[in-house]
């Protein structure tokens, strides 16, 4: 595109909305002016756009047309129709986790619980396959907004990577918190499912990725993961679960614990896990054991700063770190935790990627295998752990 100056446009109100346009503040190299905000709550559209001086857009045709660069900040089930309406008129789109998924059949009685899972695997290999085709035909693209992969903690475990020429042996990680506070994430016709794919698409994007890095050192190719063994429970939904009011019970059809077992094409392993019942505070992390060396990848509960007061008054106006209950005793105080997280990190790639052409790390490849991944890994947990094969689009 060779612009100095981008125009976005962002479809949403909500968290991801807010953290996209706040971590666009930071973007540097390429200027980006953003134009306004579509929503499908109009009032909500207003009270963004007021807050951030912008215009809220009446329709999401008019806001495409008008931008650059279209950062879909919506729930998952919405994702597909507007990605492949701004690649249609050759816009770049920086499309939040998860890419896409299954939302359910459309009847008033769908249940997450009881549905055929390769079913549901069915549906949405097709509907990544929609969005890549349609990618191919696009003067835009896909940029996938996996935040960790952006992370200074994984961007510096690749440089190692690529200078070591290290073997991946195993890697361990997880993504796991005291839940979600939204009522649509506890329905799977909303979020496509639950701790599985909510949570665990991060650390096994960062898995996927590294895998992917190791082979592009050996001889151009990523290693893909070939096979899935998985596992998913409903623990806060059993009869005899003792609830003391510190992990969210909302959840109507999902599950609330995930553990995915990834064989890669060359043998390697990845064990993962992913769910809504950790306190204190977010546990962001992926170790890697490789050939030559051994890392951990802490973007969150890192010490960069910790903070200690004996009562938690003394910091109700401090905000300490996501997802912690109490402020009282020890902290791990995150100084900029978008800046950890990668935020800003992946938006001045995106934007940078628009602008100038440079190659991305986050890109639709790397999104379809995760969400294969997470899909297949569904129908082996309702096979008991049965391993599943993992398609290849």
């Amino acid at each position: 595109m060779n612009k100095k100056i981008l125009r976005a446009g962002i479809v949403g109100s909500g968290f991801a909305a807010r953290f996209h346009f706040d971590a666009l503040q930071r973007v540097y190299g390429v200027g980006v002016e953003v134009i306004g905000v579509h929503s499908a709550t109009k009032t909500k559209a207003e009270e963004y756009a007021a807050l951030r001086n912008l215009r809220a857009f009446n329709t999401l045709d008019e806001l495409i047309e008008k931008c650059d660069v279209l950062h879909v900040c919506t729930p998952p089930d919405t994702h597909e129709p507007i990605v492949l309406a701004a690649l249609k008129r050759n816009k770049y789109v920086i499309v939040e986790k998860p890419l896409t998924g299954y939302f359910g059949d459309g009847c008033n009685n769908f249940s997450g619980d009881i549905f055929p899972r390769q079913e549901g695997l069915a549906h949405t290999l097709n509907s990544i396959k929609r969005m890549l085709d349609t990618e191919k035909e696009s003067e835009g693209k896909i940029m996938y907004a996996e935040n960790w992969i952006y992370a200074p903690a994984v961007q510096k475990e690749r440089e190692l990577l690529e200078k070591t020429k290290a073997q991946i042996l195993w890697m361990h990680a997880e993504q796991s918190h005291s839940g979600s506070h939204s009522l649509a994430y506890g329905q799977w016709k909303f979020s496509g499912g639950g701790s599985m794919i909510g949570k665990g698409c991060h650390p096994l994007s960062v898995a996927i990725y590294f895998k992917y890095v190791e082979g592009r050192v050996l001889d151009g190719k990523p290693i893909r993961p070939k096979t899935i063994t998985a596992r998913t429970h409903v623990i806060t939904r059993m009869p005899g679960y003792k609830n003391e009011g510190y992990l969210q019970t909302t959840y109507k059809d999902i599950e609330d614990f995930a553990m995915m077992h990834i064989e890669f094409e060359d043998g390697t392993i990845a064990s993962l896990f992913a769910s809504e019942l950790i306190l204190g505070g977010v546990n962001n992390w992926i170790e890697i054991n490789t050939s030559n060396h051994r890392t951990k990848c802490q973007m969150s509960h890192n010490d960069s700063m910790i903070a200690y007061t004996p009562n938690e008054q003394h910091f109700k106006d401090v905000y300490v770190v996501e997802k912690t209950e109490t402020k009282q005793g020890w902290s791990f105080i995150s100084p900029d935790e978008g800046w950890f997280h990668g935020y800003q990190h992946e938006m001045n790639a995106f934007y940078r990627s628009a602008a100038f052409g440079d190659p991305i790390e986050s890109n639709s490849s790397l999104a379809s295998d995760v969400i294969a991944t997470i899909y297949a890994g569904y129908v082996s947990s309702e096979r008991k752990g049965a391993a599943v094969q993992i398609a290849n689009l």
